[in-house]
């Protein structure tokens, strides 16, 4: 069972998160956490298996707090929680060892799919910082297509925003997005933004 602590300065949103994470299963405890700096204090006590990092909050901030926390703690997993679009801030979140990102208004199906990877690709990496490292192998041959579609979800649009982009239908943007997840071997958006990133196909 699977312990996660929830970070942001907002109650609501914080509240409202750890509602939507607590109904994942296999998840055990959800505490909550007010600051990047709270963060960094309680995790050598707390040890959770997963910490939802706001992207934006006074004082250090979630982006600075992730990157402090995985240079201390390699093992560490962070996901990114957003608020609109912020596509530097998940960038550098990103690059700095976080495994993804979620948007506070995700639905719970969402949220419970994000988290359910994290938890599972901590497992994996158990003891190792391999999956926060350039992934193995040689990189998947994207098609332009599919590196807009990829473009388009590190900024946080939805897929009928990336089709009025590029001229697309929705459904033609979902097709690309399957074949996308499939070479990077993504569950899901947070994922493939994720691995876009470790292989250099999007920049901050």
């Amino acid at each position: 069972m699977a312990t996660i602590l929830v970070c942001d300065d907002a109650p609501l949103a914080r509240e409202a998160v750890r509602r939507a994470v607590g109904g994942v299963p296999g998840v055990e405890r959800v505490t909550a956490a007010g600051s990047g700096e709270e963060v960094l204090a309680r995790f050598p006590l707390e040890r959770p298996d997963l910490v939802l990092m706001d992207v934006r909050m006074p004082g250090i901030g979630g982006v600075e707090a992730g990157r402090r926390l995985v240079a201390a703690h390699p093992n560490a997993s962070i996901l990114m929680l957003t608020m609109g679009e912020d596509p530097e801030g998940v960038a550098r979140a990103v690059s700095q060892g976080a495994r993804g990102y979620i948007a506070k208004d995700a639905s719970r199906e969402e949220v419970a799919a994000a988290v359910t990877l994290a938890l599972s690709m901590t497992r994996e990496a158990a003891g190792s910082r391999q999956l926060r490292s350039h992934p193995v192998g040689s990189p998947p041959n994207l098609t332009e297509r599919e590196l807009q579609v990829l473009d388009g979800m590190s900024r946080g649009k939805s897929n009928a925003e990336i089709g009025a982009e590029l001229f697309l239908s929705e459904d033609t943007v979902k097709t690309h997005a399957r074949r996308l997840f499939r070479k990077l071997h993504a569950a899901d958006r947070a994922q493939a933004v994720a691995l876009g990133f470790r292989w250099g196909f999007l920049s901050y």
